[in-house]
């Protein structure tokens, strides 16, 4: 007897609310696996595969593509037990296999699991419990006739968020190796992360490996992208267009507008001549070895303006009224994508050389192109570095990322006239600018800041000093 489950719009990370329907991946009567995608979702923050932790009939789909689904609302029903008269079910593994999310499960225990334990229910009024955790109120599964997530010795894999499942499946990382941090052992996206930072640090000889993107612009097509979200839908009355301000383009319109009123910001700049830098780059490739990004030695030098003023790589807790200075740099850098403006993460860039800074650039920029920047992938940034040089202009007052202190902001490197060792010579030249929280520190410590990253791109011997 089949057992009819609704799966629900599952909380995506990082506070997000809701997600608008870009793409159903099947149709009523399909036959679905445990874990295989069924709908592709935009939020604020990204395109993501949500998968189905039920394998089994699809009997109905919530929503048509372009519609806006608040989180907990029902996506799709699946008839778990059920198997179609083709047998299609057998290749499917309808019954339930593999994985199971907490606070979902599926129709019973696969047959390599020896027994059932049932002394968590899902529904239970416990805060430790998976339900509780989930705060999505998906549906119990009856287990010879009790409500509870099926748990074997092993127990099943504390996992709740899709993406964090995801996140390790691409990079190959096996949960079930994993302790969790959260609570009753939840596996968190930080717990992954750590995970994969220790493996890439075991083996950065094959992170370097990775092709070289010189800027982080993400404009390019590529050869199999992914479908692009449906534009908001404009109206056209006595010869105005009002477009909505949803998805990624009001998330960013909510952050622009919120760093503007809350963070007194200021901004200063300076020419330098970036002459040698070129060379030093020039040099650096010409000895062979993965190619290094002009944005790689950038990163690199702000980094190491980083540690001289660590007051810029810091935030504001307005509330306790302080100021919180991190022991980390996660530099964001700015590209603009056929969806709009992201700003992708690169994870301790202080502990990264410009080899694995090009390689990380590169993963992310790609994955900006193609639309498959995570949640993870675009948050949890201290500093950013935004190149508008990409974009022929000398100059920019950028608005800081919030809740970040500071931004760094790089212009085009152009041939100009400019005074070198006392004569009039044609130098390439840049211009760089920074905005900065003034509550964090004052003009002297941002002048500091910005002289030092112009002393390393007149003079790249400079960063000998930091090696």
């Amino acid at each position: 007897m089949a057992q009819v489950l609704e799966f629900k719009l599952p909380d995506l990370g990082e506070g997000l609310t809701e997600a608008e329907i870009v793409r159903w991946l099947v149709e009523v009567g399909d036959v679905v696996a445990i874990d295989q995608p069924v709908v592709e979702v935009e939020t604020a923050k990204a395109m993501v595969e949500v998968p189905c932790p039920y394998g089994g009939v699809v009997t109905a789909r919530f929503g048509e593509e372009g519609t806006e689904l608040p989180v907990g609302a029902p996506l799709i029903t699946v008839a778990v037990g059920e198997r179609p008269a083709s047998g299609a079910g057998d290749a499917a593994g309808a019954e339930g296999s593999g994985n199971v999310l907490v606070g979902y499960g599926t129709s019973e225990a696969p047959a390599r699991r020896r027994r059932v334990r049932r002394e968590r229910p899902v529904s239970g009024a416990s805060a430790s419990g998976s339900r509780a955790l989930t705060g999505q109120g998906a549906v119990p599964v009856a287990v010879n006739g009790q409500a509870g997530a099926p748990e074997t010795e092993d127990g099943p894999v504390p996992v709740i968020s899709p993406l964090v499942r995801r996140l390790a499946r691409q990079n190959g990382l096996d949960l079930r190796e994993l302790t969790g941090s959260g609570p009753d052992g939840l596996i968190l996206r930080a717990d992954v992360e750590y995970a994969l930072r220790a493996a890439a640090r075991a083996g950065a000889a094959a992170q370097t490996a990775e092709p070289h993107a010189p800027v982080p612009q993400a404009t390019s097509t590529a050869t199999a992208p992914r479908p692009t979200a449906p534009q908001p839908t404009a109206t056209v009355a006595h010869g105005e267009v009002r477009t909505p301000l949803k998805g990624i383009r009001g998330a960013v319109a909510d952050k622009l507008a919120r760093s503007r009123r809350e963070i007194p910001d200021a901004t200063c700049w300076v020419d330098a001549d970036a002459t040698e830098l070129m060379r030093a780059r020039t040099a650096m490739n010409a000895a062979g070895g993965p190619k290094i990004s002009l944005l790689a030695l950038l990163a690199r030098i702000c980094t190491a303006a980083l540690a001289r003023f660590p007051e810029l790589n810091s935030t504001v807790d307005a509330e306790a009224r302080e100021v919180v200075r991190f022991g980390h740099v996660h530099l964001g850098f700015a590209a603009q994508t056929d969806r709009g403006l992201v700003v992708p993460v690169v994870r301790d860039a202080h502990a990264r050389d410009a080899e694995s800074l090009t390689a990380e650039f590169a993963r992310l920029t790609e994955a900006g192109r193609t639309g498959t920047l995570t949640p993870a992938e675009l948050t949890g940034g201290t500093f950013t570095l935004n190149n508008y040089g990409v974009f022929g202009v000398d100059g920019s007052t950028p608005i800081i990322n919030h809740p970040e202190a500071a931004m760094l902001g790089v212009g085009r490197i152009v041939p100009k006239p400019w005074v070198h060792e006392g004569e009039l010579a044609v130098r390439q030249v840049v211009q760089l600018s920074l905005t900065f929280d003034h509550r964090v520190c004052d003009g002297g410590t941002a002048g500091g800041f910005l002289r030092y990253v112009a002393d390393c791109v007149e003079q790249p011997a400079v960063l000998l000093r930091t090696l």
